[in-house]
Protein backbone atom coordinates (compact mmCIF):
# COMPACT_ATOMS: atom_id res chain seq x y z
CA UNK A 1 0.00 0.00 0.00
CA UNK A 2 1.26 3.16 -1.07
CA UNK A 3 2.16 5.55 2.25
CA UNK A 4 -0.18 8.34 3.13
CA UNK A 5 1.31 11.61 1.43
CA UNK A 6 1.05 14.96 4.14
CA UNK A 7 1.87 18.33 2.87
CA UNK A 8 3.26 20.85 5.75
CA UNK A 9 2.78 24.16 5.48
CA UNK A 10 4.42 26.43 7.78
CA UNK A 11 6.87 29.86 7.54
CA UNK A 12 9.51 28.12 10.27
CA UNK A 13 12.37 26.15 8.48
CA UNK A 14 13.01 24.85 12.27
CA UNK A 15 9.97 23.51 12.31
CA UNK A 16 9.20 22.10 8.84
CA UNK A 17 12.36 20.68 9.15
CA UNK A 18 11.38 18.83 12.54
CA UNK A 19 8.30 17.58 11.19
CA UNK A 20 8.92 16.54 7.78
CA UNK A 21 11.44 14.32 9.79
CA UNK A 22 9.02 13.37 12.24
CA UNK A 23 6.49 12.09 9.88
CA UNK A 24 9.10 10.58 7.36
CA UNK A 25 10.20 8.09 10.31
CA UNK A 26 6.38 7.38 10.82
CA UNK A 27 6.04 6.06 7.63
CA UNK A 28 4.28 8.59 5.46
CA UNK A 29 5.37 10.79 2.14
CA UNK A 30 6.15 14.70 3.27
CA UNK A 31 5.65 17.74 1.38
CA UNK A 32 6.69 20.98 2.43
CA UNK A 33 5.87 24.77 1.70
CA UNK A 34 6.64 28.02 3.62
CA UNK A 35 3.77 30.33 2.29
CA UNK A 36 0.47 29.90 2.16
CA UNK A 37 0.85 31.12 -1.59
CA UNK A 38 3.61 28.34 -2.21
CA UNK A 39 1.08 25.30 -0.31
CA UNK A 40 -1.48 26.47 -2.98
CA UNK A 41 0.61 26.41 -6.12
CA UNK A 42 1.97 22.75 -5.05
CA UNK A 43 -1.62 21.75 -3.49
CA UNK A 44 -2.70 20.52 -7.16
CA UNK A 45 0.22 18.12 -8.08
CA UNK A 46 0.81 17.26 -4.15
CA UNK A 47 -2.64 15.94 -3.18
CA UNK A 48 -2.24 15.79 0.07
CA UNK A 49 -4.66 12.72 2.05
CA UNK A 50 -3.87 15.48 5.02
CA UNK A 51 -2.52 19.05 5.09
CA UNK A 52 -1.08 19.78 8.37
CA UNK A 53 -1.27 23.71 7.84
CA UNK A 54 0.13 26.85 10.58
CA UNK A 55 -2.53 29.59 11.24
CA UNK A 56 0.05 32.81 11.58
CA UNK A 57 2.08 32.92 8.38
CA UNK A 58 3.27 35.79 6.13
CA UNK A 59 1.61 37.20 3.80
CA UNK A 60 -1.72 35.11 2.97
CA UNK A 61 -2.75 33.79 6.34
CA UNK A 62 -3.50 29.59 8.01
CA UNK A 63 -7.49 30.69 7.58
CA UNK A 64 -7.32 32.18 4.32
CA UNK A 65 -5.34 29.06 2.62
CA UNK A 66 -7.91 26.57 4.49
CA UNK A 67 -10.45 28.48 2.30
CA UNK A 68 -8.96 28.06 -0.78
CA UNK A 69 -7.78 24.50 -0.33
CA UNK A 70 -11.64 23.66 0.83
CA UNK A 71 -12.96 25.36 -2.42
CA UNK A 72 -10.35 22.30 -4.24
CA UNK A 73 -11.25 19.91 -2.43
CA UNK A 74 -14.23 19.70 0.26
CA UNK A 75 -13.83 16.94 1.96
CA UNK A 76 -9.91 17.17 1.92
CA UNK A 77 -8.78 17.02 6.11
CA UNK A 78 -6.78 19.51 7.08
CA UNK A 79 -5.31 19.78 10.38
CA UNK A 80 -4.34 23.43 11.89
CA UNK A 81 -1.33 24.41 13.75
CA UNK A 82 -0.48 27.21 16.16
CA UNK A 83 1.80 28.30 18.69
CA UNK A 84 -0.58 31.23 20.68
CA UNK A 85 -4.11 29.55 19.61
CA UNK A 86 -6.83 31.28 21.29
CA UNK A 87 -10.85 29.26 21.14
CA UNK A 88 -11.76 31.85 18.98
CA UNK A 89 -9.14 31.06 16.38
CA UNK A 90 -10.14 27.51 16.76
CA UNK A 91 -13.56 28.40 16.14
CA UNK A 92 -12.98 30.25 12.98
CA UNK A 93 -10.69 27.47 11.40
CA UNK A 94 -13.75 24.73 12.13
CA UNK A 95 -16.24 26.48 10.98
CA UNK A 96 -13.97 26.96 7.69
CA UNK A 97 -13.63 23.60 7.44
CA UNK A 98 -10.14 22.22 9.56
CA UNK A 99 -10.56 18.32 10.76
CA UNK A 100 -8.75 19.29 13.82
CA UNK A 101 -6.93 22.07 15.83
CA UNK A 102 -3.33 21.87 17.30
CA UNK A 103 -1.39 24.12 19.62
CA UNK A 104 2.38 24.19 20.13
CA UNK A 105 4.24 22.93 20.81
CA UNK A 106 3.32 20.33 18.87
CA UNK A 107 2.96 16.80 20.70
CA UNK A 108 4.02 13.69 18.59
CA UNK A 109 1.59 11.38 19.83
CA UNK A 110 -0.86 14.11 19.83
CA UNK A 111 -0.25 14.98 16.39
CA UNK A 112 0.42 11.24 15.32
CA UNK A 113 -3.27 10.40 16.42
CA UNK A 114 -4.92 12.93 14.65
CA UNK A 115 -3.03 11.89 11.51
CA UNK A 116 -4.52 9.08 11.64
CA UNK A 117 -7.66 9.50 12.60
CA UNK A 118 -7.70 12.54 9.87
CA UNK A 119 -6.68 9.70 7.22
CA UNK A 120 -9.66 7.37 8.24
CA UNK A 121 -12.22 9.81 8.42
CA UNK A 122 -11.36 10.09 4.87
CA UNK A 123 -11.32 6.67 3.82
CA UNK A 124 -14.29 5.97 4.99
CA UNK A 125 -15.73 8.74 3.14
CA UNK A 126 -14.53 7.40 0.25
CA UNK A 127 -15.46 3.81 0.90
CA UNK A 128 -19.09 5.91 1.86
CA UNK A 129 -18.57 7.28 -2.11
CA UNK A 130 -18.18 3.48 -3.40
CA UNK A 131 -20.71 2.52 -1.74
CA UNK A 132 -23.48 5.12 -2.76
CA UNK A 133 -22.15 4.53 -6.38
CA UNK A 134 -22.98 0.97 -5.83
CA UNK A 135 -26.21 1.23 -4.47
CA UNK A 136 -27.29 4.11 -7.07
CA UNK A 137 -25.80 1.39 -10.03
CA UNK A 138 -28.21 -1.51 -7.76
CA UNK A 139 -31.26 0.75 -8.31
CA UNK A 140 -30.83 1.82 -12.36
CA UNK A 141 -33.23 2.88 -14.17
CA UNK A 142 -32.50 0.47 -17.62
CA UNK A 143 -33.89 2.42 -20.60
CA UNK A 144 -32.86 5.01 -23.64
CA UNK A 145 -36.30 5.66 -25.13
CA UNK A 146 -37.30 9.89 -25.08
CA UNK A 147 -39.91 9.12 -22.20
CA UNK A 148 -37.52 7.36 -20.10
CA UNK A 149 -34.41 9.86 -20.63
CA UNK A 150 -36.95 12.42 -19.05
CA UNK A 151 -37.79 10.70 -16.34
CA UNK A 152 -34.57 10.43 -15.32
CA UNK A 153 -34.10 14.20 -15.87
CA UNK A 154 -37.00 14.46 -13.57
CA UNK A 155 -35.81 12.50 -10.79
CA UNK A 156 -32.32 14.19 -11.19
CA UNK A 157 -33.99 17.75 -10.71
CA UNK A 158 -36.56 16.35 -7.65
CA UNK A 159 -34.05 14.72 -5.89
CA UNK A 160 -32.07 17.63 -4.22
CA UNK A 161 -35.39 19.33 -3.07
CA UNK A 162 -37.75 18.16 -0.29
CA UNK A 163 -40.72 18.31 -2.47
CA UNK A 164 -43.22 15.83 -1.39
CA UNK A 165 -43.29 13.27 -4.54
CA UNK A 166 -46.47 11.20 -6.04
CA UNK A 167 -45.44 8.75 -8.81
CA UNK A 168 -48.11 6.86 -11.01
CA UNK A 169 -48.07 3.83 -12.66
CA UNK A 170 -48.96 0.18 -13.40
CA UNK A 171 -48.31 -2.59 -11.54
CA UNK A 172 -44.58 -4.00 -12.04
CA UNK A 173 -43.33 -0.32 -14.02
CA UNK A 174 -40.66 0.36 -11.38
CA UNK A 175 -42.40 2.77 -8.62
CA UNK A 176 -40.53 1.74 -5.53
CA UNK A 177 -37.35 2.29 -8.29
CA UNK A 178 -37.57 5.62 -8.49
CA UNK A 179 -38.05 6.37 -5.10
CA UNK A 180 -35.38 5.29 -4.28
CA UNK A 181 -33.87 6.88 -7.40
CA UNK A 182 -34.53 10.38 -6.01
CA UNK A 183 -33.69 9.94 -2.39
CA UNK A 184 -30.51 8.32 -3.65
CA UNK A 185 -30.30 12.23 -5.18
CA UNK A 186 -31.47 13.85 -2.63
CA UNK A 187 -29.24 15.19 0.42
CA UNK A 188 -31.15 12.92 2.96
CA UNK A 189 -29.30 9.75 1.09
CA UNK A 190 -27.04 8.76 4.39
CA UNK A 191 -30.57 8.61 5.88
CA UNK A 192 -33.04 5.97 6.18
CA UNK A 193 -35.25 5.28 3.31
CA UNK A 194 -38.24 3.55 4.77
CA UNK A 195 -40.86 1.42 2.29
CA UNK A 196 -44.33 1.14 3.42
CA UNK A 197 -46.72 -1.44 1.11
CA UNK A 198 -49.82 -0.12 2.13
CA UNK A 199 -51.64 -2.29 0.03
CA UNK A 200 -50.25 -5.11 1.74
CA UNK A 201 -50.63 -4.08 5.61
CA UNK A 202 -54.06 -4.97 7.14
CA UNK A 203 -55.82 -1.60 8.19
CA UNK A 204 -56.35 -2.44 11.87
CA UNK A 205 -52.57 -2.35 11.62
CA UNK A 206 -51.16 0.39 9.60
CA UNK A 207 -51.22 3.13 12.44
CA UNK A 208 -49.55 0.88 13.99
CA UNK A 209 -47.04 0.16 11.49
CA UNK A 210 -46.85 3.96 10.30
CA UNK A 211 -46.49 5.76 13.97
CA UNK A 212 -45.73 2.81 16.34
CA UNK A 213 -47.64 1.83 19.13
CA UNK A 214 -46.74 1.80 23.33
CA UNK A 215 -46.83 -1.18 25.22
CA UNK A 216 -49.72 -2.47 26.54
CA UNK A 217 -52.35 -0.24 23.53
CA UNK A 218 -53.79 -3.06 22.98
CA UNK A 219 -53.39 -6.72 22.89
CA UNK A 220 -50.12 -7.77 21.58
CA UNK A 221 -48.08 -4.67 22.12
CA UNK A 222 -45.63 -6.12 24.42
CA UNK A 223 -43.28 -3.63 23.93
CA UNK A 224 -43.47 -0.11 22.77
CA UNK A 225 -42.50 -0.06 18.79
CA UNK A 226 -41.18 2.90 17.05
CA UNK A 227 -43.19 3.53 13.93
CA UNK A 228 -42.06 4.00 10.06
CA UNK A 229 -42.52 7.87 10.47
CA UNK A 230 -39.81 8.01 13.10
CA UNK A 231 -37.96 5.22 11.71
CA UNK A 232 -37.85 7.13 8.65
CA UNK A 233 -36.74 10.77 10.63
CA UNK A 234 -34.08 12.70 8.96
CA UNK A 235 -34.96 10.57 5.40
CA UNK A 236 -37.46 9.32 3.29
CA UNK A 237 -40.82 7.25 3.77
CA UNK A 238 -41.88 6.08 0.71
CA UNK A 239 -45.76 5.28 0.88
CA UNK A 240 -46.39 2.73 -1.49
CA UNK A 241 -49.83 1.62 -2.79
CA UNK A 242 -51.38 5.01 -0.90
CA UNK A 243 -54.75 4.87 -2.66
CA UNK A 244 -55.34 1.70 -0.65
CA UNK A 245 -55.32 3.61 2.67
CA UNK A 246 -58.25 3.74 4.82
CA UNK A 247 -59.71 7.54 5.03
CA UNK A 248 -59.39 7.44 9.27
CA UNK A 249 -55.63 6.57 8.40
CA UNK A 250 -55.13 9.44 5.37
CA UNK A 251 -56.55 11.83 8.24
CA UNK A 252 -53.75 10.82 10.46
CA UNK A 253 -51.04 10.93 7.62
CA UNK A 254 -52.33 14.15 6.92
CA UNK A 255 -51.48 15.55 10.48
CA UNK A 256 -47.84 14.40 10.09
CA UNK A 257 -47.77 16.55 6.93
CA UNK A 258 -49.21 19.09 8.19
CA UNK A 259 -47.79 19.26 11.58
CA UNK A 260 -44.30 17.34 11.11
CA UNK A 261 -45.22 15.35 14.60
CA UNK A 262 -46.25 11.52 15.45
CA UNK A 263 -47.76 10.18 18.52
CA UNK A 264 -47.89 6.74 18.86
CA UNK A 265 -51.16 4.41 19.01
CA UNK A 266 -51.89 4.52 22.62
CA UNK A 267 -49.49 7.22 23.74
CA UNK A 268 -49.94 10.85 24.50
CA UNK A 269 -46.83 12.29 23.70
CA UNK A 270 -46.19 14.08 20.47
CA UNK A 271 -42.61 13.17 18.16
CA UNK A 272 -41.24 15.58 16.23
CA UNK A 273 -40.12 14.34 12.55
CA UNK A 274 -38.06 15.39 9.65
CA UNK A 275 -39.45 13.26 6.91
CA UNK A 276 -39.40 13.35 3.29
CA UNK A 277 -42.61 11.83 1.68
CA UNK A 278 -42.70 10.09 -1.87
CA UNK A 279 -46.23 8.22 -2.30
CA UNK A 280 -47.06 5.94 -5.27
CA UNK A 281 -50.56 4.64 -6.83
CA UNK A 282 -51.64 2.53 -9.06
CA UNK A 283 -54.87 4.12 -9.12
CA UNK A 284 -56.26 7.46 -10.66
CA UNK A 285 -56.60 9.06 -7.33
CA UNK A 286 -58.31 11.98 -8.79
CA UNK A 287 -61.61 9.18 -9.82
CA UNK A 288 -60.94 8.57 -6.29
CA UNK A 289 -61.21 11.10 -4.45
CA UNK A 290 -64.53 11.66 -6.47
CA UNK A 291 -65.66 8.28 -5.29
CA UNK A 292 -65.28 9.48 -1.70
CA UNK A 293 -62.07 6.44 -1.35
CA UNK A 294 -59.01 9.33 -0.99
CA UNK A 295 -59.18 12.48 1.15
CA UNK A 296 -58.47 15.99 -1.60
CA UNK A 297 -56.60 17.86 0.54
CA UNK A 298 -54.34 14.46 0.93
CA UNK A 299 -53.67 14.24 -2.54
CA UNK A 300 -52.63 18.02 -3.04
CA UNK A 301 -50.41 17.66 -0.03
CA UNK A 302 -49.16 15.06 -1.45
CA UNK A 303 -48.84 15.74 -5.44
CA UNK A 304 -46.30 18.75 -5.05
CA UNK A 305 -43.89 16.89 -7.74
CA UNK A 306 -45.97 14.67 -10.07
CA UNK A 307 -44.32 11.64 -11.78
CA UNK A 308 -45.93 9.61 -14.22
CA UNK A 309 -44.27 6.11 -15.18
CA UNK A 310 -44.84 5.28 -18.24
CA UNK A 311 -45.78 1.18 -18.62
CA UNK A 312 -43.57 -1.08 -20.86
CA UNK A 313 -45.90 -1.44 -23.84
CA UNK A 314 -45.54 2.60 -24.33
CA UNK A 315 -41.52 1.97 -24.51
CA UNK A 316 -41.47 -1.17 -26.39
CA UNK A 317 -37.62 -0.30 -28.16
CA UNK A 318 -36.16 -0.53 -23.87
CA UNK A 319 -36.85 -4.02 -24.11
CA UNK A 320 -33.82 -4.75 -25.48
CA UNK A 321 -31.84 -3.07 -23.25
CA UNK A 322 -33.84 -4.52 -20.20
CA UNK A 323 -33.09 -8.07 -21.41
CA UNK A 324 -29.79 -8.01 -21.74
CA UNK A 325 -29.57 -6.08 -18.39
CA UNK A 326 -31.78 -8.48 -16.65
CA UNK A 327 -29.83 -11.54 -18.36
CA UNK A 328 -26.28 -10.53 -16.89
CA UNK A 329 -28.12 -9.81 -13.46
CA UNK A 330 -29.46 -13.25 -13.09
CA UNK A 331 -25.84 -14.61 -14.42
CA UNK A 332 -24.59 -12.86 -12.01
CA UNK A 333 -26.74 -13.79 -9.02
CA UNK A 334 -26.46 -16.82 -9.90
CA UNK A 335 -22.88 -17.16 -10.83
CA UNK A 336 -24.05 -18.28 -14.17
CA UNK A 337 -22.48 -17.68 -17.82
CA UNK A 338 -24.74 -15.25 -19.22
CA UNK A 339 -26.96 -16.68 -22.39
CA UNK A 340 -27.68 -14.96 -25.45
CA UNK A 341 -31.17 -14.73 -27.21
CA UNK A 342 -31.69 -14.86 -30.38
CA UNK A 343 -33.02 -11.91 -31.99
CA UNK A 344 -36.22 -14.02 -33.43
CA UNK A 345 -37.18 -14.51 -29.63
CA UNK A 346 -36.48 -10.86 -28.99
CA UNK A 347 -38.83 -10.19 -31.58
CA UNK A 348 -41.35 -12.40 -29.93
CA UNK A 349 -40.37 -10.01 -26.13
CA UNK A 350 -41.08 -6.74 -27.99
CA UNK A 351 -44.32 -7.55 -29.83
CA UNK A 352 -45.98 -8.83 -26.51
CA UNK A 353 -47.95 -6.74 -24.25
CA UNK A 354 -46.58 -7.10 -20.58
CA UNK A 355 -49.36 -6.63 -18.59
CA UNK A 356 -47.16 -7.33 -15.19
CA UNK A 357 -44.53 -4.41 -17.07
CA UNK A 358 -40.89 -4.26 -16.64
CA UNK A 359 -41.25 -7.10 -13.05
CA UNK A 360 -42.84 -9.44 -15.37
CA UNK A 361 -39.87 -9.42 -18.09
CA UNK A 362 -37.68 -9.92 -15.61
CA UNK A 363 -39.46 -13.01 -13.85
CA UNK A 364 -39.89 -14.13 -17.63
CA UNK A 365 -35.85 -13.83 -18.50
CA UNK A 366 -34.85 -15.02 -14.91
CA UNK A 367 -37.02 -18.50 -15.59
CA UNK A 368 -35.36 -18.45 -18.96
CA UNK A 369 -32.03 -18.04 -18.00
CA UNK A 370 -32.57 -20.90 -15.11
CA UNK A 371 -34.45 -23.16 -17.00
CA UNK A 372 -33.09 -23.17 -20.45
CA UNK A 373 -30.04 -25.38 -20.64
CA UNK A 374 -28.52 -24.25 -23.47
CA UNK A 375 -26.52 -21.34 -24.14
CA UNK A 376 -28.56 -19.75 -26.51
CA UNK A 377 -32.30 -18.77 -26.02
CA UNK A 378 -34.48 -19.43 -28.95
CA UNK A 379 -38.69 -18.86 -30.02
CA UNK A 380 -39.22 -22.69 -28.29
CA UNK A 381 -38.01 -21.23 -25.13
CA UNK A 382 -40.03 -18.76 -24.97
CA UNK A 383 -43.28 -19.28 -22.53
CA UNK A 384 -46.14 -20.41 -24.70
CA UNK A 385 -48.25 -17.49 -23.27
CA UNK A 386 -45.65 -15.03 -24.58
CA UNK A 387 -45.53 -16.23 -27.51
CA UNK A 388 -49.23 -15.73 -27.91
CA UNK A 389 -50.10 -19.45 -28.10
CA UNK A 390 -53.26 -21.33 -26.18
CA UNK A 391 -52.30 -22.18 -23.00
CA UNK A 392 -52.85 -25.74 -21.98
CA UNK A 393 -55.55 -26.20 -18.91
CA UNK A 394 -54.16 -26.18 -15.79
CA UNK A 395 -56.85 -28.28 -13.94
CA UNK A 396 -57.71 -31.41 -15.97
CA UNK A 397 -59.95 -32.51 -13.00
CA UNK A 398 -62.93 -32.56 -15.81
CA UNK A 399 -65.80 -35.27 -15.02
CA UNK A 400 -68.51 -33.56 -17.00
CA UNK A 401 -70.14 -32.02 -13.85
CA UNK A 402 -70.92 -27.83 -13.80
CA UNK A 403 -69.09 -27.98 -10.25
CA UNK A 404 -65.68 -29.26 -11.43
CA UNK A 405 -65.93 -26.79 -14.31
CA UNK A 406 -66.37 -24.03 -12.50
CA UNK A 407 -63.33 -24.74 -10.08
CA UNK A 408 -60.99 -25.65 -13.34
CA UNK A 409 -61.95 -22.25 -14.54
CA UNK A 410 -61.62 -20.67 -11.12
CA UNK A 411 -57.82 -22.31 -10.40
CA UNK A 412 -56.97 -20.90 -13.89
CA UNK A 413 -58.18 -17.39 -13.63
CA UNK A 414 -56.71 -17.12 -10.10
CA UNK A 415 -53.63 -18.54 -11.22
CA UNK A 416 -53.56 -16.30 -13.83
CA UNK A 417 -53.73 -13.01 -11.73
CA UNK A 418 -51.40 -14.32 -9.01
CA UNK A 419 -48.95 -14.29 -11.50
CA UNK A 420 -49.87 -11.00 -13.23
CA UNK A 421 -49.42 -9.45 -9.89
CA UNK A 422 -46.09 -11.27 -9.22
CA UNK A 423 -47.61 -13.66 -6.45
CA UNK A 424 -48.69 -10.72 -4.37
CA UNK A 425 -51.91 -11.73 -2.65
CA UNK A 426 -52.92 -8.82 -1.08
CA UNK A 427 -52.84 -7.05 -4.66
CA UNK A 428 -54.71 -9.66 -6.29
CA UNK A 429 -57.15 -10.18 -3.88
CA UNK A 430 -58.23 -6.53 -4.46
CA UNK A 431 -57.94 -7.10 -8.43
CA UNK A 432 -60.34 -10.13 -7.74
CA UNK A 433 -61.98 -8.12 -5.12
CA UNK A 434 -62.49 -10.48 -2.37
CA UNK A 435 -60.88 -10.92 1.06
CA UNK A 436 -57.45 -11.69 1.33
CA UNK A 437 -58.49 -14.44 3.80
CA UNK A 438 -60.72 -15.99 1.33
CA UNK A 439 -58.15 -16.05 -1.35
CA UNK A 440 -55.94 -17.68 0.53
CA UNK A 441 -58.11 -20.21 1.45
CA UNK A 442 -59.21 -20.84 -2.41
CA UNK A 443 -55.42 -20.67 -2.96
CA UNK A 444 -54.43 -23.75 -0.36
CA UNK A 445 -57.78 -25.54 -1.54
CA UNK A 446 -57.10 -25.35 -5.06
CA UNK A 447 -53.70 -26.92 -4.19
CA UNK A 448 -51.79 -23.40 -6.42
CA UNK A 449 -49.49 -22.82 -3.29
CA UNK A 450 -46.84 -25.10 -4.73
CA UNK A 451 -47.21 -23.50 -7.73
CA UNK A 452 -45.34 -20.41 -7.06
CA UNK A 453 -42.72 -19.48 -9.58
Amino acid sequence: MAAARILVVDDETGILKTLSDVLQDEGFEVFTAESGEEALRVFPDVAPDVTLLDVWLSGMDGIEVLKKIREQVPDGPVIMMSGHGTIETAVRATKHGAYDFIEKPLSVDKLSISIENALEKRRLKAENRSLRRKLVESYEIVGETPVIRDLKEQIKIAGPSNGRVLIFGENGTGKELIARQIHLHSDRTDAPFVEVNCAAIPQDLIESELFGHEKGSFTGATTMRKGKFELADRGTIFLDEIGDMSLATQAKVLRVLQEQIVQRVGGTRNISVDVRVIAASNKDLEQEIQAGNFREDLFYRLNVIPIVVPPLRERREDIPVLVLYFLGEVARANGMKRKTLLPEAMQILMHYHWPGNVRELRNIVERMMIMVRKETIGTDEIPPAIRGEPVPARFTRYAGSLREARLAFEGDYILQKLTENDWNVSQTAKTLKIERSNLHRKIKNLGLDGRKN
